[in-house]
């Protein structure tokens, strides 16, 4: 059952989402060669607190989770898709590192990722990441009233395809409000003008994962969480929470001033 937001859970869900950003701005200020992926849970988790907020994500456990996840981030690096659990690694020059947030403030709750490298970057690495902002641009823009679900699926899948990537299927976007994963399911591919019609108070996370090999292939490491590529290439996962309103897509995870 998709709920729809008020104008004022909207604007609750806005302010839980500028605490996050604050926390994936700090965590990706201190992500650095050395520094290790522990460490930088505890940059958000410092981040959360000091805001009041709390984290949907530690002591989570979905249905697929032997055991409940033990941070507020995941962090997954390289070949590391999704779902990263922080360790002790500790990031070297030229890493490519995915980060998930997510913060609950009075009730409400944002979720947002973004990927960037350490030290120097490859230039496949920058690619892969400048294609999955584009993807995640695209698949908000197509949020709108009178679309469907299949259209941001649409829009994110193409970007991904014809820069020639892989898409881990069963993988994707969701909706989000009270609870970090509600309806709908939100496909990184798929058909337009199919699904769920889009309406003025759906709250959807929208979160484009590209596989750099084009290749689909993923499995489940051994600590239950972290989906792999198969062939070891490398991966970038970026996230927004996204309103959809009568006035146009509105990001509740944007990054800088509010407009």
């Amino acid at each position: 059952m998709v709920e729809l937001k008020t104008d004022v859970s909207i604007e609750a869900m806005y302010e839980a989402g500028q605490v996050l950003e604050q926390a994936l701005t700090a965590v990706r200020e201190a992500a650095g060669v050395g520094v290790s992926l522990l460490e930088l849970d505890e940059v958000a988790r410092g981040v959360l607190k000091e805001a009041g907020a709390t984290s949907p994500f530690l002591g989570y456990r979905p249905s697929f989770a032997t055991t409940p996840f033990p941070a507020v981030i995941c962090a997954s690096v390289n070949d590391a898709i999704v779902h990263g659990i922080p360790t002790s690694y500790r990031l070297r020059d030229g890493d490519l590192v995915s980060i998930d947030c997510g913060a609950e403030l009075d009730g409400w709750v944002g979720d947002s990722a973004i990927s960037f490298t350490v030290g120097r970057a490859r230039p496949a690495d920058v690619r892969l990441v400048e294609t999955a902002e584009r993807a995640l641009a695209a698949g908000i823009a197509a949020a709108v009233v009178g679309n469907r679900i299949g259209d941001i699926a649409h829009a994110v899948g193409r970007v991904c395809r014809e820069a020639g990537y892989g898409i881990p299927q069963g993988f994707g976007g969701h909706g989000v409000g009270r609870h970090m994963h509600e309806d709908p399911e939100v496909p990184n591919e798929g058909r337009p003008g199919r699904g769920l019609p889009l309406r003025h108070g759906m709250a959807l996370a929208i979160e484009p994962m590209l596989i750099g090999s084009g290749r689909d292939g993923y499995h489940e490491a051994p600590d239950g969480w972290t989906l792999r590529t198969n062939d070891g290439s490398r991966a970038a996962h970026v996230e927004h929470t996204v309103a959809v309103t009568d006035a146009g897509p509105r990001i509740l995870t944007e990054r800088g001033p509010r407009r």
